[in-house]
């Protein structure tokens, strides 16, 4: 499963979010946009696999939480059953950074009902 499929699937029912939000910024060189990966009242979410790609997970989480004046959040989704190199780093960096957590066994998206 990708990305994409634990967003769609995880960001309503445990964090009561909607998915893929976008939000418009200005910068001193003109304007951009950026889409949040879940995003309720109160907090931005960002999901992200145990894989390399994930290592800008918290960045994107905070520069959402920037925009949107909400708390950042990082969800890492593990696919394999330990705690890989990268779930390290990036667990690491956000207990620095003060940003909140959580990594959520794959295996675990079977009881909602998302079979595989």
């Amino acid at each position: 499963m990708n990305e994409a499929y634990y967003i769609a699937l995880l960001c309503g029912a445990l964090f009561g979010g909607q998915p893929e939000t976008v939000h418009e910024f200005t910068y001193p060189g003109g304007a951009a946009s950026i889409r949040t990966d879940c995003e309720n009242g109160n907090r931005v979410i960002e999901f992200g696999l145990d894989k390399r790609s994930s290592l800008d997970s918290l960045q994107q989480a905070m520069f959402a939480a920037e925009i949107t004046g909400k708390e950042p959040v990082v969800v890492l989704i593990d696919t394999d059953g330990t705690m890989g190199r990268f779930e390290w780093r990036i667990a690491r960096a956000a207990n620095v950074a003060g940003v909140p957590i959580r990594i959520i066994p794959a295996e675990l998206t079977d009881s909602l009902g998302a079979g595989g």
